[in-house]
């Protein structure tokens, strides 16, 4: 039986790398789904970045959009800001004040959103690490605008096109005013060891600017909330699974909560398309192919996860070559770099919510889905205390 709380299928038997009717192809094994990632033939697909191909040259892309020697400098530059290290020492004091804040509002409301808590805390922590200080008040607001429950499809041909449009402008520019432009300014008169004063360094524009620090809010920030507030649905419904969580040190948390990750990715599939031929698990994919890797799939590999793939079993052991969390932060030249950022400030969070004297979910989430990522939202989890 699966322990999963969302249900999104399972893969079919046969190939892991197979052509889907619509000319699409689809990857669904562990090994060829890493193997595909990191093949240096390929190219981001989807989450918007056709929208870029208009951009003029002069203007540089943000980082999840480029590909080849370029990004992979810039990932090589950046690095630094998101080494364990660093994210202990300069990230967990910012990560437990803000925690503490956040479980004291859950206190003195009563009950509260748990996703409107976590959006809190990732907004502070993911504003620490981007340099995205001195904004003015609002910053949660202007980011749940810019980010809705629902997204509409921008365009020029319709009604509904040309109010996303204007919405998506609106968005644009109230975080570029509200957030990204005090900052710049701050760090042109000052520099200071974070990612936009790296991003000045390297000459790029406030335009540009508020392009790489909204992709680190939608992979940083968003993603992050919706785990948190999964691995706490898990949690608050499994008595032996919440005690063990309370009762072991660190590691052995993060152990537990890589393993939720695993069984619940919060993205479902990442696109690419192929440059040049590709071969993998003894199929040729042809040059210009979109294909869809299916993260969601290959973490239920049992040739590298082990045996019940859909039960959740916190330290099971992985084949060489897998990770305790999967592919669900992706692999390759577009890992996500904040791993080690989402998984300790989820622990620093959860840990002191679980442990609160009489908390208790009061209502279950509701649960969406974005197609384009097969990821899921969770909204409406009330969260109680007493």
């Amino acid at each position: 039986m699966s322990a999963r709380k969302v249900d999104r299928g399972l893969p079919e038997a046969g190939c892991p790398v197979h052509q889907e009717p619509d000319g699409t192809w689809q990857v669904d094994g562990y090994a060829a789904a890493r193997a595909f990632l990191r093949d240096h033939n390929t190219v981001q697909a989807g989450l918007g970045v056709e929208t870029t191909e208009n951009f003029p040259r002069r203007i540089r892309r943000p980082v999840l959009y480029r590909d080849g020697p370029e990004h992979r400098e810039h990932r090589k530059q950046t690095a630094r800001f998101f080494t364990p290290r660093r994210v202990d020492e300069a990230y967990r004091p910012v990560m437990e004040r803000v925690a503490d804040e956040q479980v004291a509002r859950l206190r003195g409301a009563g009950a509260v959103d748990l996703a409107d808590l976590g959006f809190q805390l990732v907004i502070d922590v993911t504003s620490a690490v981007i340099g995205l200080t001195g904004s003015k008040p609002g910053i949660k607001r202007r980011l749940d605008y810019f980010f809705p429950e629902e997204f509409g499809k921008p365009g020029f041909t319709s009604a509904h096109g040309l109010y996303w449009t204007w919405r998506q402008l609106k968005g644009w520019s109230a975080i570029y005013f509200g957030d990204v432009r005090p900052a710049v300014r701050a760090r042109r008169a000052h520099r200071r060891d974070d990612l936009i004063s790296h991003l000045l360094d390297e000459g790029l524009t406030s335009a540009e600017i508020l392009g790489e620090c909204l992709t680190f809010a939608a992979a940083g920030m968003v993603t992050t909330r919706e785990f948190i507030v999964m691995a706490a649905w898990h949690l608050f419904t499994d008595d032996a699974l919440r005690a063990r969580y309370l009762a072991a040190g660190e590691p052995e948390r993060l152990r537990l909560l890589h393993e939720v990750l695993r069984l619940e990715p919060v993205i479902g599939h990442l696109k690419r398309r192929t440059t040049a031929d590709v071969r993998v698990d003894g199929v040729t994919v042809p040059a210009g192919s979109l294909v869809r890797v299916q993260l969601d799939h290959a973490n239920l590999d049992p040739g590298v996860v082990g045996e019940r793939p859909s039960a959740l079993c916190p330290g099971r052991p992985v084949a060489d070559g897998g990770s305790s969390t999967g592919l669900s932060f992706g692999d390759g030249p577009h890992k996500c770099p904040g791993s080690h950022v989402a998984m300790l400030e989820s622990d620093i969070f959860l840990r002191r919510l679980m442990s609160s004297d009489g908390v208790r979910m009061a209502r279950p989430p509701r649960i969406a889905f974005k197609d384009e990522i097969a990821g899921y939202e969770l909204r409406g989890m009330q969260v109680a205390i007493g």
